[in-house]
């Protein structure tokens, strides 16, 4: 169990920067990105033939993450410029990112065994969430530029921020970029852990994202940057221990995992609406208290009036 436990932490230190690039388009741009499945793959596939090519493992995450940030820049210019659907620009770019990354790895499949990875000389428990910290620190810097304000702002109402004069076209594409540079990075980092890359492991990303923005959300809150990211990545930990529990239920498998994916993400999106339903109801059962207590006690002017007649 505890041995479960520590790989399912393990395992969501690895998504959480794909989690807090899900959150990047979701929660700040309010932007249905579907690449994500495609850029993660992206991500595995340039840092599985840089490796084996004898690459420093550094350098080909560095790469990955460029790659997502090209594969993220083409979503974006398809959706601001050639005024595509925000949807459908996601979903061309991962289709189109299915060849490409057949191309980049000649074969459907790259093994890493006996090769030298960023997880070779130290544990991902122990890299990763230093990694984590570095990388979440950084973007809750930027969000509070400037800039960071005016991608953000984007998200909120693009057309009042287009009045004060900023480039929208312009702050959608880097906020997509950034968003899927985040998630080819994790695919590399997961690549390197596992030791291998395919084709389909980017498949249910997206699903997987949102499952742990919306969970984390709905623990720990959502009420600023600092907090939103920190709910993203706890959200990731949260998720994969979820996850790592319902398959030890003896009448589950592992080829009920994106089935176990759906259920955890219908629980998370009740939550919410549930808490505030609950909430409601207790706001309104006091008010009701109040207002009967106001009905039903007697002023003592109005004794002393009643008493003077």
């Amino acid at each position: 169990m505890a041995s479960a436990l520590l790989g399912a932490v393990e395992s969501g230190l690895l998504y959480a920067l794909m989690a807090i690039g899900v959150y990047i388009t979701f929660r700040i741009l309010d932007f249905p990105d579907l690449t994500v499945d495609g850029s993660f793959t992206t991500g595995g596939a340039i840092a599985a033939v840089m490796v084996s090519q004898g690459y420093s493992p550094v350098l080909a995450s560095l790469c990955a993450f460029i790659g997502g940030l090209a594969a993220g820049a083409c979503t974006g210019l398809l959706h601001t410029k050639g005024k595509i659907n925000g949807l459908l620009s996601g979903i061309l770019m991962m289709i189109a990112l299915y060849s490409i990354n057949m191309r980049i790895m000649g074969k459907p499949n790259m093994s890493l065994l006996g090769t030298d990875t960023l997880f070779t000389a130290i544990s991902p428990l122990y890299l990763m969430p230093f990694v984590v910290i570095v990388i979440g620190g950084l973007l809750v810097c930027f969000l509070h530029t400037d800039l960071g304000l005016a991608v953000r702002a984007t998200g909120d109402n693009a057309r009042m921020i287009r009045s004060f004069g900023a480039h929208t076209d312009n702050t959608t594409i880097l906020g997509v970029s950034l968003a899927n540079g985040l998630v080819a990075l994790s695919g590399s980092l997961i690549t390197q852990q596992t030791g291998f890359a395919d084709m389909s492991m980017g498949i249910g990303m997206i699903v997987i994202g949102l499952a742990s923005v919306i969970i984390g959300e709905a623990i720990f809150g959502a009420r600023s940057v600092l907090r939103a990211i920190l709910a993203a990545v706890l959200g990731s930990i949260v998720y994969r221990i979820i996850v790592a529990f319902a398959l030890r239920v003896e009448w589950l498998d592992a080829s009920d995992l994106k089935l176990i994916t759906a259920v955890i993400v219908i629980v998370a999106l009740f939550l919410p609406s549930v808490q505030r339903r609950l909430k409601q109801n207790k706001v309104a059962k006091k008010r009701s208290a109040e207002l009967a207590s106001m009905t039903f006690e007697q002023p003592k002017g109005g004794e002393r009036n009643a008493s003077h007649f």
